[in-house]
């Protein structure tokens, strides 16, 4: 811990990562707290301070319903955070087994696993989320599912790679010798030395899937209002530009707050972890 702590506070990059995924953390937690507005997280409306400018009273501006964008960019930082919580404790461990499995057993399995990871890893990320909502309506949980499809085989090659090079080292050919199963191998000997890698990608994707969960909002396919999402609040203003500015600008603001926190955030932890780039 004090050895992270040194390493953390000798980048300030990395330091003000850390900074900015805290206080965005504290935010959406204590959202009900923070929020001048708490009933604004919903269908409200008022009329009397409809689309006003940043002021004392409204520090980031009013939407089209009077509604406080800064209550609503709090709450909205609960859905993203917890949509990317939910995406990444799902896809990480189906793409974990799937990448040990290839990488450990080998033969067709092998082939099999990697081949079907190289077909969705074929379609760019965003077109595959769409075509899953395409199918499904356009809700908060079947935009999880759709994030999940498309995110869990970057972890199966993540693994794969390394369960890989680690099948001929010896620890590994040690407990082969001694007659251990291969549950006992994978998950005991080789997953350990992949968590670092994968604690560290999981770190920068919580920024990316933030980022792909608001252009789904954007699109109309994610969560729909009146909750609060910060891709569709940044839809909504875009039809106001540039007169009504503060309705795109501070949402916006958010998830480049989000992304940027995530991201150096998870550079120094991959520093502290020693994972190679």
């Amino acid at each position: 811990m004090i050895r992270a702590l040194r390493i953390i506070s000798s980048n300030p990059l990395s330091l003000t990562g850390l900074v900015l995924v805290l206080l965005i953390l504290a935010a959406a937690l204590f959202a009900p707290l923070i929020a001048p507005f708490p009933t604004h997280n919903g269908s409200v409306v008022d009329f009397a301070f409809a689309n006003r400018p940043p002021s004392t009273r409204n520090w980031m501006g009013t939407d089209l319903v009077g509604r406080d964008i800064f209550s609503r960019i709090l709450y909205a930082y609960r859905i993203s955070l917890g949509l990317g919580v939910v995406v990444l404790i799902i896809a990480a461990p189906v793409g974990t087994v799937v990448g040990l499995m290839a990488g450990y057993l080998g033969g067709w399995i092998e082939a099999v696993l990697m081949r079907l990871v190289d077909v969705f890893l074929s379609i760019p990320p965003l077109v595959l989320a769409i075509a899953v909502l395409g199918v499904l309506e356009p809700t908060l949980a079947n935009a999880m599912i759709a994030v999940t499809v498309m995110w869990w085989p970057w972890y199966a090659r993540l693994v794969y790679s390394i369960a890989r090079s680690e099948r001929e080292e010896g620890y590994v050919l040690a407990a082969e010798v001694i007659g251990a199963s291969t549950a006992h191998i994978t998950i005991r000997e080789i997953l350990p030395n992949c968590l670092p890698a994968i604690i560290t990608k999981m770190t920068l994707d919580m920024g990316f899937v933030i980022i792909i969960a608001s252009s789904l909002s954007f699109l109309g396919l994610g969560v729909q209002p009146p909750t609060p999402d910060l891709g569709s609040m940044v839809a909504e203003g875009a039809r106001y530009l540039p007169d009504s500015w503060w309705m795109t600008v501070f949402p916006g603001l958010a998830i480049l707050l989000a992304v940027f926190g995530f991201n150096l955030f998870g550079d120094g932890l991959r520093e502290i972890l020693g994972v190679d780039e």
